[in-house]
């Protein structure tokens, strides 16, 4: 049996106890907001407009969960926690609890997490490991991994929900901060013309361009930092809400005046949104394009506005 430890660290301590509990033994060690799940839980998105960015330390009060061999002598463990303390300044250990954990075959058990999920009839996403559910149905093949988007959040489901109503064949589309490549990978695979992935990481640019090889699609990826003047029949963002502001003047600029397929008025759409947030992204659209609550789920939003 592993050993879970568990045990409480403030922000002037949490990064350097976790070293120390390593030097101790631990096999890894995870650091997480000790108030998460409360309503002082304090999230961390490293993001432009985020003012935790400019933080040097994640929480005020931290739980740090280290894990350790099987060990027969509890006592051995409590002086290596002690000593993991004191090598940090903590005169006094914090009280911690030990949770005995099964030997397991990790793989399994992590790919037993993720199972098919159906958007519509239309659209499954599917991972590598598991069956086709519905041959008949379009499914996009995505396997868990270093960029964000599985389909499993409900901003990603919100965004593949509009995308199967508003892609009908032939657009052009705009996926900016791909992440995995989900969203731009099902735009083409529900028959837009043309898909451009952008990202800010160089890492999620290389997974999307793996996950849209391993769906036999064919994406144009590309850096943030490079130019970006076209415009798009869709341009869809599914980001967080800082970011999002932030860029309401460049997303605005990127959406078609008039849809290139069907003459109908480009669209834009946004997600990564807290239901509470929805306001203010829309108050910072307002001088380029007006945004409505186009969909909700779980407490996010997806918001729409079209060009005229």
């Amino acid at each position: 049996m592993w050993l879970s430890v568990a045990l409480a660290a403030d922000a002037d301590h949490a990064e350097a106890l976790s070293d120390a509990l390593l030097e101790q033994g631990a096999i890894t060690v995870s650091v997480e907001d000790a108030l998460a799940g409360t309503p002082d839980e304090t999230p961390q998105f490293d993001e432009p407009g985020n003012p935790a960015c400019d933080s040097p330390s994640l929480w005020l009060q931290s739980r740090i969960i280290a894990l350790f061999e099987p060990c027969a002598d509890a006592g051995d463990l409590s002086k290596r926690i002690a000593a993991a303390c004191h090598a940090v300044g903590i005169d006094s250990p914090p009280v911690f609890t030990v949770d005995e954990i099964a030997e397991q075959n990790w793989v399994q058990l992590t790919q037993s997490q993720f199972t098919p999920i159906q958007i519509n009839q239309r659209l499954w996403i599917v991972p590598s490991w598991h069956a086709v559910p519905d041959p008949t149905a379009i499914n996009l093949m995505l396997d868990p991994g270093l960029a964000f988007g599985t389909g499993s959040h409900p901003s990603t489901r919100l965004c593949l929900e509009w995308l199967c109503q508003n892609v009908r064949g032939g657009e052009t589309l705009l996926d900016y901060g791909c992440g995995s490549g989900i969203l731009a990978i099902a735009a083409a695979k529900l028959g837009a013309s043309h898909v451009l992935g952008v990202d800010i990481d160089a890492i999620a640019l290389n997974v999307a361009r793996d996950n849209a090889t391993a769906n036999h699609i064919t994406l144009e990826l590309r850096h943030s930092s490079s130019t970006l003047d076209e415009t798009f029949d869709r341009v869809i963002a599914n980001i967080l809400t800082n970011p999002i502001c932030l860029l309401a003047p460049l997303l605005s600029a990127r959406v078609a005046v008039s849809g290139q397929q069907d003459k109908s008025a480009g669209r834009l759409a946004l997600s990564g949104i807290l239901a509470s947030q929805g306001e203010q992204v829309i108050a910072a659209y307002a001088p380029f394009m007006a945004l409505r609550v186009a969909a909700t789920l779980d407490g996010w939003v997806l918001l729409e506005g079209m060009q005229a």
